[in-house]
């Protein structure tokens, strides 16, 4: 027997009031903090729950997500917001599932990326800048304190590598550690991260100046534990960055467009010499012996990007290495690699010349909008989308986070924030 519309009455209340409750902002805000924190602490919670609890963390999620947006459908404006080069560059990667020879796993890739890079527009659709930047702000203090207290607990207390989680248990000889992030480039990125978000939460006053400093503090001591050189040269062009954004700011409107091309020009000069200089720079931040043996990766990469160039062999995200031709590509202790260590040639290996030139042309433009905003805009909290973004793509020359989970649905959420105040579409007649 159908239910009688008594019946249904009462489910259709309950289903409208939990949808409106998932609309409201102190839901909104929580969910958003426990999706940063899941995108961010993937790794640990496949140790501790496998990929079938991971995924099934990842579907709750998208299924909250987009009840909550529905909840917020009359307040979200979607009219020329979203990137067209972000979704360019997820719908080549599920293109490729048309010329992969590993059709299934790409399937799985694809829809892995996708699913984190709508968590990452929920991000920008469902809460506002501010808002944002707490969320991270909030999930990374749960990460880096996890992590820490995880460091002290096997360097200090019991002596003892936490082996399933990757944690050597260095902290007694000062690093470098691994926390909950599996790797010290990893840490040691997130905890950038957080200080780059813990200084916006401090100059636009978000939390109490206190919890501000001392988070700040923490990042610190995370970075110098760390160990990281990929993480110490991102700082650096962080520093840079900071520097220039802050004279921008307090320069007059009429002399930005001068001091942005001295900034370009400034910007080709350093980065050339910084070319010229590489050995001592690397020598500087003890990644000298990392760059050999990332040299002959890249090098292998090369080989097996130049028999597919214009396509790739198909989108995975991060690296099977069981399967051709991830499974000749090995380290020097002959174990696959998980990752190219570089975001543009592991792009350049798995959607070829194409999907390297979209995501290139995806973050200059993000770049460029996000920079430009920050640039004249009086609210400070405009300047972590181009910080972030600064972080990301220094880092993207070592490490392929950009291509997968927290930092792929991050991406996704900056270049949508970036596209909400200098997408072309948006001036375009409804």
């Amino acid at each position: 027997m159908r239910p009688t519309r008594d019946e249904r009455d009462p489910i259709r209340r309950y289903v409208s009031a939990w949808i409106g409750f998932s609309a409201g902002g102190h839901f909104s805000q929580a969910l958003a903090v426990a999706i940063v924190l899941y995108g961010f602490s993937t790794e640990a919670i496949r140790s501790l729950m496998g990929w079938p609890g991971s995924v099934a963390i990842l579907a709750a999620l998208l299924v909250l997500a987009a009840v909550s947006l529905f909840g917020q459908r009359h307040h979200v404006e979607w009219r020329g917001i979203l990137p067209v080069s972000l979704l360019a560059l997820f719908g080549f990667m599920g293109l490729s599932v048309f010329w992969s020879e590993y059709t299934w796993v790409t399937v799985g890739g694809a829809a892995y990326a996708a699913a984190f890079g709508l968590l990452g527009i929920y991000l920008a659709l469902g809460r506002d800048l501010v808002q944002v930047v707490r969320a991270v702000g909030d999930a990374l203090r749960i990460v880096l304190v996890t992590s820490l207290a995880l460091e002290v607990l096997s360097g200090l207390l019991i002596d003892q590598p936490i082996a399933f989680l990757g944690i050597q248990g260095n902290l007694a000889y000062g690093g470098p550690i691994q926390g909950i992030a599996g790797t010290r480039n990893y840490i040691g990125f997130l905890a950038a991260l957080a200080l780059v978000t813990f200084a916006v939460e401090f100059l636009t006053r978000s939390v109490p100046r206190p919890q501000a400093v001392a988070s700040g503090v923490m990042a610190v001591a995370t970075l110098l534990f760390a160990r990281s050189p990929v993480t110490a040269v991102a700082v650096l062009a962080l520093v840079v960055a900071g520097v220039a954004l802050n004279a921008l700011r307090r320069a007059p409107e009429r002399r930005r467009p001068l001091m942005q091309g001295v900034l370009a020009a400034l910007l080709v000069a350093g980065g050339a010499l910084a070319y010229a200089g590489r050995t001592r720079l690397l020598d500087s931040v003890d990644a000298t012996a990392d760059l050999s043996a990332r040299t002959a990766l890249w090098e292998r990469i090369r080989e097996l990007s130049s028999m597919k160039d214009i396509t790739g062999w198909g989108f995975v995200g991060q690296w099977p290495g069981e399967i051709f031709p991830f499974s000749t590509i090995l380290s020097p202790n002959g174990r696959p690699y998980a990752t190219g260590l570089n975001a543009f040639y592991d792009m350049g290996l798995q959607l070829g010349l194409a999907g390297m030139l979209l995501l290139i042309a995806a973050g200059t433009l993000a770049f460029v909008r996000s920079w430009t905003t920050a640039s004249g805009h009086p609210i400070v909290a405009y300047v972590w989308p181009a910080l972030v973004l600064v972080l990301i793509g220094v880092t993207a020359l070592a490490e392929s986070y950009v291509l997968f989970e927290g930092s792929l649905m991050l991406f996704v959420a900056v270049a949508t924030i970036a596209a909400r105040k200098r997408s072309w579409r948006s001036r375009l007649p409804g």
